[in-house]
């Protein structure tokens, strides 16, 4: 997987959370579409992490290969 396919990834990643903050009813985060956006939200951060791990392990990779 190219490098430039994973930042994409994340790009696309960061850009749904943030459309996911903005759906959010803060008085009722719990309840109807809410609870989606929060749960959809919380997928996203996991993805961005994992995403960043993966870009990290490939450095180390690429590094213990030379």
């Amino acid at each position: 997987m190219s490098t430039k396919f994973i930042y994409f990834l994340t790009t696309m990643a960061a850009a749904l959370f943030i459309y996911n903050l903005t759906i959010i009813d803060y008085d009722n985060p719990f309840e109807g579409d809410s609870f989606t956006a929060v749960v959809s939200g919380m997928i996203d951060a996991i993805a961005i992490v994992l995403l960043l791990i993966l870009v990290q392990a490939k450095k180390i990779k690429e590094k213990s290969d030379q």
